[in-house]
């Protein structure tokens, strides 16, 4: 089993050159935000600088662009993962992603479409929840709920249409 400073000598270095070229591919198989691109060409052996003007030349040739990829990003977590905003949110800030872009990703989000993923979770967290006690049993399903992203209102909303209230009494 090698070290991890085993691992760092056996990386390869490029030249920028080099670099660029793979980058370029690994930008253009799926969207990609700019600090996973500066961590890969940093990972290539390039300093901060080469790393620099390689992610501006990506910028201008649209092979990065930020915006994309938060739609992409939203779009993909909203459909997949059946994520909420807040979530969505949550991740892209922490891949760096500025407000602007975020706020345009999040316009990718179909507010009916959003609603109803929110109902298909709600349900089959539903069937599969095996508490008995129906208001323990509803706020288990409210925590899967917000810890998936999806906004307090809306749970409750949700909770409600499907008659799971607070003082509803098992069969």
């Amino acid at each position: 089993m090698m070290n991890r400073n085993q691992q760092d000598k056996k990386q390869k270095t490029y030249t920028p050159g080099e670099a660029l070229q793979k980058i370029a591919a690994f930008c253009a198989y799926q969207e990609r935000n700019q600090k996973e691109v500066e961590a890969k060409l940093r990972s290539y052996g390039l300093d901060e600088d080469e790393a620099g003007e390689i992610i501006i030349r990506l910028s201008r040739e649209k092979l990065l662009d930020e915006e994309r990829f938060a739609k992409a990003f939203v779009r993909g977590h909203v459909n997949q993962k059946k994520w909420g905003r807040r979530r969505i949110v949550q991740d892209l800030k922490q891949k760096g992603i500025s407000d602007y872009c975020i706020k345009s990703g999040l316009k990718e989000i179909d507010g009916d479409e959003y609603y109803q993923n929110l109902v298909d979770v709600l349900e089959k967290k539903d069937r599969q929840e095996k508490e008995r006690n129906p208001r323990v049993r509803r706020q288990k399903i409210q925590l899967f709920l917000t810890a998936k992203g999806y906004e307090s209102d809306l749970i409750k909303m949700a909770l409600d249409d499907l008659g799971k209230a607070p003082e509803e009494d098992e069969d």
